[in-house]
């Protein structure tokens, strides 16, 4: 089921920085508005953040993700996870 979920498409899920070595993102809450290669585009009450995926650990939809192992284009994330 985690393989399943971590090919899926992540814009419009709920996100929540769990971990960060930026300690200014630790805690931030949101929506996924975009993805790219190397950041997740996150719609805030404060406002538009974009966090590096490499740099954090995110709770998408329930789920605990390491930036590390979704840092691919969105497209080529589908093919790579194994």
């Amino acid at each position: 089921m985690r393989k399943n979920f971590l090919k899926q498409e992540f814009i419009g899920l709920p996100v929540r920085v769990v971990e960060c070595s930026d300690t200014t993102m630790k805690g931030m809450e949101g929506e996924i508005i975009d993805e790219t290669k190397n950041m997740l585009v996150v719609e805030t009450e404060h406002g538009i953040k974009r966090i590096a995926k490499k740099i954090a650990t995110f709770e998408i939809n329930g789920m605990v993700v390491e930036g590390k192992k979704i840092a691919y284009r969105p497209e080529d994330r589908i093919r790579k996870i194994r």
